[in-house]
């Protein structure tokens, strides 16, 4: 059992889901608001790893599915400002235990990070939003994904 800092957008249903598989598997889950963290280069930056630029970014924010940010076209130095300015782009959920950071919730990576104990995702997918053909879940100060 571990302790999971989860950083979310809060009303997210595929973060909730997220949670519910961490919780089920007998993680304690400390949910933290992605959007209203103070963020800075330094506190951003581990969650990524060594992973691509381009994995980095949220798909269903509204900037990268209109075009407005190509992450593809971004280098680290141009990501993370964008991040910084607009948070609707980081790809949740961030989570941390301990002093490691992980972004996304690839259950294979979790499950060998962490473990899952065979909890199972209910339909398989368990990233990325629930509502794929519909408008973006709306937030007051945000407006969208």
């Amino acid at each position: 059992m571990a302790d999971v800092t989860f950083f979310e957008k809060p009303g997210c249903g595929g973060n909730a889901r997220q949670k519910a598989m961490l919780e089920q598997a007998g993680h304690r889950v400390i949910v933290r608001d992605l959007l209203s963290e103070p963020w800075s280069v330094a506190t951003l930056r581990p969650f990524f790893g060594d992973r691509p630029v381009a994995d980095w970014f949220n798909r269903a924010a509204p900037a990268v599915k209109s075009g407005e940010v190509v992450p593809e076209a971004l280098d680290e130095a141009a990501a993370l400002a964008a991040m910084l300015a607009q948070p609707l782009l980081i790809r949740r959920p961030l989570m941390q235990v301990g002093d490691r950071r992980d972004c996304g919730f690839e259950t294979g990576r979790v499950d060998a990070w962490i473990g899952l104990g065979g909890a199972a995702p209910a339909e398989g997918k368990m990233e990325g939003c629930l509502r794929p053909n519909m408008p973006p879940c709306p937030l007051p100060e945000t407006g969208g994904n």
